[in-house]
């Protein structure tokens, strides 16, 4: 108990860390460590994923605000239309099979280690948002929320970036926004979720705080590019890793 205790506590402080320092990344962590680390079932692990991720999110959206980071109204017209798709991907998420859902998040973190590397090279512009493609990215992002209980961050940030014209330190910050809206949503989809073991999710949480207040300090001071290539190569081995363990059991049942 004492070792599962500290376990709970280190990823906690990890997943906290990420969010508060990259805007993202927390949710690629935690459904993973929920599963194979901490051995909760893959859908229990999906509903767990939501409220860890985020109520971390929105008390590191607090931090970012307090530095002046986060654009509010913009962040929240980008979360608020990813609500139903959140709900309504949390409701299919609960008819699909546990490897195959596990399948699913394993090609999701190869598709978005693929986009941190192509969003290093992302810098600040000015120009108009396309509204249209902020409505497609807001429902996408929601829909793979509640689906795989990721906040979508590393999805986010770049869409922030690109298409309502945010530095990327505002990105960091507004995306938090963003993530802590549609985790809501996607547990709202999950409610009534069985094996949801609340301790772990409190002790993830209780981690989680100084790792947010130590991420938001370094999203202040160190070079964000260089953070999210490493954090892009982790979540490349670790999306290889879930592809090589579930790929032969989906096959199996094929």
């Amino acid at each position: 108990m004492l070792t599962t205790t500290l376990l709970a506590l280190l990823l906690g402080s990890l997943i906290g860390l990420s969010l508060g320092m990259l805007g993202g990344g927390g949710s690629i962590l935690t459904v993973p460590a929920l599963v194979y680390v901490l051995g909760q079932e893959p859908h229990a692990a999906v509903s767990a994923s939501l409220v860890i991720v985020g109520l971390n999110a929105a008390t590191g959206a607090w931090f970012h605000q307090r530095a002046g980071h986060v654009r509010l109204r913009s962040a929240a017209i980008f979360g608020g239309t990813g609500l139903a798709a959140a709900f309504a991907g949390a409701r299919i998420s609960q008819l699909i099979p546990s490897a195959m859902l596990m399948l699913f998040f394993a090609m999701l973190m190869l598709v978005v280690a693929a986009l941190m590397l192509r969003g290093s090279s992302l810098g600040h512009t000015e120009s108009l948002p396309v509204w249209w493609k902020v409505l497609l990215g807001g429902l996408g992002v929601g829909f793979l929320t509640g689906f795989l209980g990721v906040g979508g961050g590393f999805l986010i940030v770049p869409a922030l970036v690109l298409l309502l014209g945010m530095s990327m330190r505002d990105a960091v910050g507004s995306s938090l926004v963003v993530i802590a809206i549609n985790s809501a949503a996607g547990l709202a989809g999950h409610l009534g979720e069985s094996g949801v073991s609340w301790l772990l999710v409190g002790l993830l949480l209780a981690g989680g705080l100084p790792g947010l207040l130590v991420g938001t300090r370094l999203a202040q001071r160190l070079p964000v590019v260089r953070l999210r290539q490493g954090f892009a190569m982790l979540v490349i081995l670790l999306g290889s890793v879930l592809l090589a363990v579930n790929l032969p059991l989906v096959l199996r049942w094929s």
